[in-house]
């Protein structure tokens, strides 16, 4: 096969085909006319009548066949666990890279959908390494009931659950990831009744979606957040069929496609016998769905709810519970772990600044023993560091700095510190926060870290605070960089940013510094860790730094510069994640 001609993939049989027709019409009337494409129409039985039809609609630069998928069905007949259940066309778009490996690439829609856009523009659209482009699905995110059944069952937030109905495919992807294998696997252990494969490809892509524009996607569904005329792809999702209503809303963009075709006859006929007996059967499977939704959320062994009993560290679980709880009672400073029985650091235990031989000895045994246990962590892949972004921020500082960060691992301390070393600023030394416990009360080789790893441990003694304090100053007054974590505790894998305390920034106003606002976004991994969890892949993000304005008071300024790190981590996390920063506590 061409790589340079533009596949398209429909699944249909004898009875839906007709809105296939009405869709491909649309698709090649507002294609590039300086293209090549290949429509494949995927199928068991579609009679040759209905085929001829559909190659009715070749054109110079359009190719159409018909691609039976009966024979590659029974190849892998075996692997599946309930025969009859697969022949279901909807399931056919996760054969596609298995069936033509020639392919890199393919977009998939469903046949009940308008296309107004030029599909060439999709088709072009960079995916990099994930495994589809797809659009947010609107039932999750606007009804709280699937929402919830997406969190709750597949465990993938409601944000990021696409709808399967367009898709742009990485082929390559799917198979070095083998993304049909794990399907496979997963429906020999569960049965997923909601939205059948797209639950399965929700759950298989999580973490691996690059999402596009919803205008490619534009479901008939509740709100929708831009004028109508501006949709590329209209879908007609659920029950919102032109052909079963009237009244059906945007139900004109598919009649006026439809009226170009030779099948607009027969689904007028259509839409004229439908009764109302049948729209109320719609009704109530609508209620139905939902409810199932909610049934399934509420079972004791529902998919999620296995893995976590069966898969699971029982302590992660229970954590990512407390999170949850804490979040929805706006409790963002709680600790949700327990540390270790600490004592209070006393004044004369510590020296921050610690500038003798013996001290500067130990400094750098422990700088050679964190490096190479980072680089240990590294080949073992418990630490996965895919990039770092706007590394040129930290560069360009011409003085010290608050370094501030999202805490979510023990370890995330590690990824600012590479971020650091890349940004080649050997004159100028970092330094942590830490807690006071983590100084006082951790035995062997953290412990010699915490003590010696140009560490800045609080106190609850006031004496002392008073020297840590004496020592901050000082530090960024000499141009060093200082790592706070304005979120206070550490929440384990949490991605939202919380909200921040004023501490970081007073010490930036105050010696007249900037702060570098860093936020580390992250992903699962392919790497299953010890506690059944995916080791999380970072994205450390470097902003611009903030600056004080000399002109406003301490106060003012640190004020402005906390609202001006949260507007900063906000956009990382809406931009990266493609989802509205939103809390529980906002319920």
């Amino acid at each position: 096969m061409d790589n340079q001609t533009i596949h398209v993939f429909y699944a249909c049989d004898d009875n839906f085909v007709k809105f296939t027709i009405v869709s491909l019409h649309s698709m090649i009337e507002n294609a590039s006319k300086d293209r090549r494409y290949h429509a494949h129409v995927l199928h068991t039985d579609i009679s040759p009548a209905w085929q001829e039809k559909v190659l009715a609609l070749k054109t110079d630069n359009w190719e159409i066949t018909f691609d039976d998928v009966t024979d590659y069905l029974a190849s892998i007949a075996e692997r599946l666990p309930i025969r009859d259940y697969y022949s279901k066309t909807t399931y056919f778009r996760l054969f596609i890279a298995e069936m033509f490996p020639e392919l890199t690439k393919a977009l998939y829609i469903d046949s009940d959908t308008v296309v107004r856009g030029d599909i060439s523009k999709l088709y072009d659209t960079e995916i990099y390494d994930a495994y589809v482009g797809a659009c947010h699905e609107q039932a999750m995110v606007q009804v709280d009931g699937y929402g919830t059944y997406a969190e709750k069952v597949v465990g993938v937030s409601r944000y990021n659950f696409f709808n399967a109905g367009i898709l742009l495919i990485n082929c390559e992807q799917f198979r070095l990831k083998y993304v049909l294998d794990k399907f496979i696997q997963i429906l020999h252990t569960y049965d997923f009744v909601v939205t059948q494969d797209e639950d399965y490809l929700n759950l298989i892509c999580k973490d691996h979606v690059f999402w596009l524009d919803q205008r490619w996607n534009t479901e008939v569904f509740g709100n929708i957040p831009y004028p109508i005329e501006e949709a590329h792809i209209l879908h007609y999702i659920m029950t919102s069929k032109p052909w079963h209503y009237a009244d059906c809303r945007h139900g004109e963009f598919f009649w006026d496609a439809a009226k170009k075709t030779c099948v607009y006859d027969d689904i007028r006929a259509i839409l004229d016998a439908y009764t109302d007996e049948e729209r109320e059967r719609d009704r109530v499977s609508c209620d139905k769905l939902l409810q199932l939704a909610i049934d399934e959320t509420n079972r004791e062994d529902n998919y999620l709810n296995r893995v976590n009993r069966h898969a699971r560290a029982a302590d992660r679980v229970e954590i990512l519970k407390k999170i949850e709880q804490y979040e929805r009672e706006g409790r963002f400073d709680e600790d949700v772990e327990e540390d270790p029985p600490g004592r209070m650091l006393m004044p004369d235990e510590i020296e921050y600044i610690r500038r003798g031989r013996a001290d500067r000895m130990k400094t750098k045994l422990a700088y050679k023993m964190a490096r190479e246990f980072l680089e240990k962590q590294i080949a073992d892949k418990k630490i996965i560091i895919k990039e770092i972004r706007g590394i040129e921020h930290f560069k360009n500082l011409q003085s010290g700095a608050v370094i501030t960060c999202n805490h979510f691992n023990a370890f995330d301390s590690f990824a600012i510190q590479m971020a650091y070393e890349a940004a080649e600023q050997p004159e100028r030394i970092f330094y942590r926060v830490i807690r006071e416990g983590n100084y006082t009360s951790f035995p062997g080789f953290y412990g010699f870290l915490m003590r010696h790893y140009n560490t800045l441990p609080l106190s609850s003694n006031r004496q002392t605070m008073r020297k840590f304090l004496t020592a901050v100053n000082q530090l960024l007054q000499e141009g060093h960089f200082v790592l706070v974590y304005p979120e206070q505790g550490m929440w384990w894998n949490y991605r939202k940013p919380r909200p921040l305390k004023k501490s970081a920034y007073s010490f930036a106003a105050k010696n007249n510094v900037p702060v570098l606002p860093c936020f580390i976004t992250m992903k699962d991994s392919e790497v299953m860790g010890e506690d059944g969890f995916y080791v999380q892949e970072y994205t450390i993000h470097v902003c611009e730094p903030i600056f004080p304005d000399p002109e406003k008071s301490h106060a003012k300024n640190a004020e402005e510069m906390l609202e001006k790190n949260a507007e900063a981590w906000k956009a990382v996390y809406e931009s990266t994640y493609d989802i509205p920063l939103t809390y529980l506590t906002e319920e």
